[in-house]
């Protein structure tokens, strides 16, 4: 692996695996990321053999610290209680040890809104920024990360609030948009009753949106009418491989 990484970071999502080296001192990739599509049974097993192929093929270091972005709840330890995007055979397993006994060695695991929110904070858009941070991922559901003064709340799930009687993440998330041919003002104003319920219950400091959507902000960002500051992401999609990086690295240092 290249000398510049100080890490290695890994984004699992329902349709493909990610990784990358990660040089830490700019927050971004050390090589270009390499990316294998989720096996159709993406089990625990078939998810762990491919995480291990990619750690293999840009020869990670057993000293380098390897961190996993995670599509649910997660904690180390504890059995996971739910998965939405992945087999449901990972229900009930420790998601952090089955990751660790696939690659042969400890990993650090992640829910990946959290890994892509404090990105964001460390080296992101909310860079600097204190009191309370919303970091939130628009995609096929929502994503949240709490951070407050750089330190994270995990496992928020703030996409599963109440709105109109349903998950916010079914009436608001970019693929709501998508299945429902919205204009992006249209979906702004969506967006808008949700991060004004985000804004009445959190009184937050800070908005920063994330997902692959967040390349086109200017195109609703204008149209959401709320009083709390709010941006676009800057990693976009780096965000969650550079986020469970930096996790694992911090992990490692308080280890040792």
């Amino acid at each position: 692996m290249i000398q510049t990484a100080q890490a290695f970071g890994v984004d699992i999502g329902g349709s493909g695996i990610k990784a990358a080296p990660v040089d830490l001192t700019i927050g971004d990739f050390a090589e270009p990321r390499k990316k294998i599509l989720t096996p159709e049974h993406s089990t625990p097993k078939a998810v762990g053999e491919i995480v291990n192929r990619l750690l293999e093929s840009f020869e990670v270091g057993e000293d380098i610290p390897v961190g996993i972005a995670f599509p649910a709840p997660v904690k180390p330890g504890r059995p996971l209680g739910f998965i939405a995007n992945l087999d449901q055979d990972w229900v009930g397993t420790d998601v952090e040890a089955e990751l660790s006994d696939a690659c042969g060695r400890p990993v650090t695991v992640i829910n990946d809104a959290d890994a892509a929110g404090l990105a964001e904070v460390q080296y992101g858009a909310a860079k600097g920024q204190k009191g309370l941070v919303i970091a939130t991922t628009l995609g096929t559901g929502i994503g949240t990360a709490l951070i407050y003064n750089g330190v994270l709340i995990p496992n928020s799930e703030l996409g599963h609030l109440v709105l109109d009687g349903k998950d916010a993440e079914k009436y608001a998330a970019s693929s709501v948009r998508d299945r429902k041919k919205l204009s992006y003002k249209k979906w702004a104003g969506r967006l808008t009753k949700y991060y004004r319920l985000l804004e009445h219950y959190f009184s937050p400091d800070y908005f920063v949106v994330g997902g692959g959507v967040s390349r086109m902000s200017e195109r609703f960002l204008p149209y959401v009418d709320i009083e709390t500051p709010i941006v676009p992401a800057s990693l976009h999609n780096q965000a969650g491989i550079v986020g469970a990086a930096y996790t694992a690295d911090l992990r490692q240092k308080h280890l040792g």
